[in-house]
Formats: structure tokens, C-alpha cells, sequence
């Protein structure tokens, strides 16, 4: 029971010392990663279109 008591005290010690982002750094982040998300989905989006149109092309000329 000692033990378990010292780790729940050592992980308050330690979570005292994080630091946590303010908001206005956290609304940038999340637009930094939700443009990212918009940017790769595209690309992927894109990427699928051009492989299915080229497949659908080489199919034709058989």
C-alpha cells in the first residue's frame, strides 16, 4: 500500500511541473493539424482519382 501511495504522490510532484499550453496556443495548434488533416486528404482524394482514371484508361485499351 506504501508503495502504491508514493507513486500517486510522485505523479502529483510530476504533473506539477508540466506545462500546460495556454488557450490561444491550443487554438493554433488544433488549426495546424486540422489544415494538415485537409491538406493529406486532398492529396489522397487526388492521388485515388488519378489511379482509377489511369486504370479505367489501361482497361480501355484492351
Amino acid at each position: 500500500m506504501q508503495k502504491i501511495k508514493k507513486f500517486f504522490a510522485s505523479v502529483k510532484r510530476e504533473m506539477e511541473r508540466v506545462r500546460w499550453p495556454k488557450k490561444k496556443d491550443m487554438f493554433k495548434y488544433s488549426l495546424a493539424v486540422l489544415a494538415c488533416i485537409i491538406v493529406f486528404a486532398v492529396f489522397f482524394v487526388a492521388s485515388d482519382f488519378i489511379i482509377a482514371g489511369g486504370r479505367t484508361a489501361m482497361e480501355g485499351l484492351k
